[in-house]
């Protein structure tokens, strides 16, 4: 567990190394790290940030890590893409940050975040409030499209199990199927999502608002694979077909018949 001080020594840290690398002109701390969602921090919550560099240099400076704190504490960094990086501390602490000029970063989204660096023009400010209008744009759902893209990923997913691509099969399963359940519930009952909510991913707290359904989620998804696909498929009709005419139901009792579950 990251201690409280700790927390914020690494981010006054971050800071810090913001400010005295030339060419890095803003940082931004995002969900727990970040004031506004301090209250959610808890042994398992990580540095998410944006770490801001001048237009035109971030490929020129991302190979560099140096900026990072506590350098003699790292075990490790990586790239996840081109501008995304995590690194790893002797306490098991995470970042996850991206690296990049504000245009590289114009499909970024973010909700709960706070500025700690920033240039006189205000570059990194101007980043967030775009992110931020992004992903409220992004947070919200089609649940009868989600509903019909669920069958499609069992259908399919189950087909490749079957086949003897079960790596494959999992994933259309246990990764695709369920993201689509729980956006579809999300959208189906959008009255029921708090605040708690992660703007960027539905699945995020997605047990806090629905702690019955969520349960029920996470339980089919232990089961073998092709038990898995059913249970969702069975949770699909349950939770949103009944009073709710947009719902599938004929290519429902279609993927039922074609998996022999009819």
């Amino acid at each position: 567990m990251t201690a409280p001080d700790r927390f914020e020594e690494l981010s006054a840290g971050l800071a810090t190394g913001v400010r005295e690398r030339q060419g890095l002109v803003g940082l931004v701390l995002l969900g727990s790290a970040s004031d506004e969602a301090r209250h959610r921090r808890d042994e398992w919550s990580d540095h998410d940030f944006f770490a801001v560099t001048a237009a035109g240099r971030g490929a020129e400076i991302r190979p560099d890590l140096s900026w990072l704190p506590d350098q003699d504490r790292l075990v490790l960094t990586a790239r996840e893409g081109e501008i995304g990086f995590v690194a790893v501390y002797d306490d098991a602490h995470v970042f996850e940050f991206a690296f990049s000029d504000a245009a590289e970063l114009a499909e970024a989204r973010a909700g709960d975040a706070t500025v700690l660096v920033d240039d006189e023009s205000g570059t990194t400010a101007m980043l967030l409030a775009q992110s931020r209008a992004r992903a409220a744009e992004g947070d919200r759902f089609d649940p009868a499209n989600d509903a019909r893209l669920v069958l499609v990923k069992l259908l399919i997913g189950v087909g490749r199990v079957r086949r003897g691509e079960v790596l494959n099969g999992n994933a259309f399963i246990r990764h695709w199927a369920v993201h689509l359940l729980v956006r579809a519930i999300r959208g189906r009952f959008a009255a029921a999502s708090t605040a708690l909510r992660d703007a960027n991913d539905p699945m995020r707290r997605f047990e806090r608002d629905f702690p019955g359904w969520g349960a029920h989620i996470a339980a089919a998804v232990d089961l073998p694979i092709e038990e898995t696909a059913y249970e969702l498929y069975r949770m699909t009709r349950e939770i949103l077909e009944p009073g709710w005419d947009e719902f599938p139901s004929r290519a429902a009792d279609v993927v039922a018949t074609r998996l022999g579950w009819s």
